[in-house]
């Protein structure tokens, strides 16, 4: 997948510089005719299609009098075929995964790193077809595809969420804006930014979200790295041992060395880059990578390489830093890393930009990464699937 051009449309006109600083994570953005460049539109038929696989999560919601029902996929067909004409709304996360032009328009967001881009997740309601007033903890573009919908929004998010509600749908909703989407019409939110969405007309959301984990999970998946990395030396011991008369009690000389031991546990800059570009680079639980069943044999890989470039998978995250580069939770070795000249890490960070690379001939170090990451399925030359 070639970088795509930044279009000014995506933000109304203005440019990502001003949408940085008077917008993002600050106020709402209504932004009228964004984006209706789609080869096709992912309807009710194509998301049905997604939501029967396992391997796509998906959800349903419902409401029926003043009652909030939530089923999670897969789906059969007979109970899709089920569904009432109203008030209802299927969800399907990371479209962006299975259809190009979908991811195509995901990286129409590369003015922010996509460390921090999470995916598009699709929605379809018939009329009155709604998951409730409710905010979300992360930034979200709001694309309208298909058909009406009214949103409203507000900045009073104080009241809470019913608390017996499969959902999260806040208690009470006192809206400061509405408007009414139609096809192509994007709204921009910035996190806990109460809004409630009522479809008017068959269509689709199309939601940009954005990863914002939350401080304790980075923290505990950073431990969980170190367990990892460290190795730290010696074992416990005390040659000043005193006879006790009270064996059960932890003593405060017991509770110093073992504080003493703790200590030994150090992290640098180094270790957190490293550990940085492996979990934002992570895979979520439910995706998974096939490795080919035909893989190309080296020479044939090489020769459709210079012929028609390489692409990731539609699925794979790759990134980089000053140490390293990640691929889909993975850091290239360092002998790998040594192996390769500033021009071919000039290349593989540009792969990483762009998700692809030209046609051409590259040098045999670089050729020899992309054919092991060919071979995972991480990638593939552009006319190899």
């Amino acid at each position: 997948m070639r970088k795509t051009a930044f279009h000014a449309p995506l933000l109304g006109g203005i440019s990502p510089e001003t949408f940085l600083a008077e917008y993002w994570q600050k106020k709402p953005l209504l932004i009228r005719q964004a984006w209706d460049r789609f080869p096709e539109l992912i309807d009710f038929a194509r998301l049905s299609e997604f939501a029967q696989r396992d391997d796509i999560e998906s959800r349903l919601i419902t409401q029926q009098n003043g009652r909030w029902t939530l089923e999670r996929g897969p789906f059969s067909p007979s109970r899709l075929k089920r569904l009432p004409e109203t008030d209802w709304t299927i969800l399907v996360q990371d479209v962006n995964h299975q259809v190009p032009h979908i991811a195509e328009f995901l990286y129409q967001f590369n003015f922010l790193p996509y460390a921090r881009l999470d995916d598009v997740m699709i929605s379809y309601a018939p009329p009155g077809g709604t998951v409730g007033p409710h905010y979300d903890s992360y930034d979200v573009f709001l694309l309208q595809v298909g058909g009406k919908k009214r949103w409203q929004i507000s900045s009073d998010d104080a009241m809470g969420f019913i608390e017996d509600a499969p959902i999260r749908v806040l208690k009470e909703f006192n809206p400061e804006q509405e408007w009414i989407l139609e096809h192509g019409d994007m709204l921009y939110l910035p996190p806990k930014y109460a809004h409630y969405g009522v479809a008017l007309e068959p269509g689709m959301t199309y939601s940009v979200g954005f990863r914002a984990p939350k401080t304790q999970e980075i923290a505990s998946k950073f431990l969980e790295y170190l367990q990892d990395e460290l190795c730290l030396d010696g074992m416990y011991s005390d040659p000043d041992a005193q006879v006790t008369t009270t064996p059960a009690q932890i003593d405060a000389q017991f509770t110093a060395r073992i504080q003493q031991m703790l200590t030994q546990i150090r992290w640098d800059e180094h270790m957190v880059q490293d550990f940085i570009g492996r979990y934002f680079s992570e895979p979520k639980p439910h995706v998974f990578f096939d490795q080919h069943s035909d893989p190309l044999e080296y020479d044939d890989f090489v020769a459709a390489v210079a012929s028609h470039g390489v692409t990731l998978n539609l699925k794979s995250q790759m990134l980089y830093n000053e140490q390293g580069i990640y691929l889909n939770g993975e850091a290239l070795e360092a002998d790998e890393l040594a192996s390769l000249s500033a021009t071919e890490l000039a290349q593989l960070r540009a792969l990483a930009d762009q998700r692809s690379l030209p046609g051409g001939e590259y040098d045999e170090a670089l050729l020899e990464v992309l054919y092991t990451y060919h071979e995972y399925g991480y990638l593939a030359p552009a006319n190899h699937g």
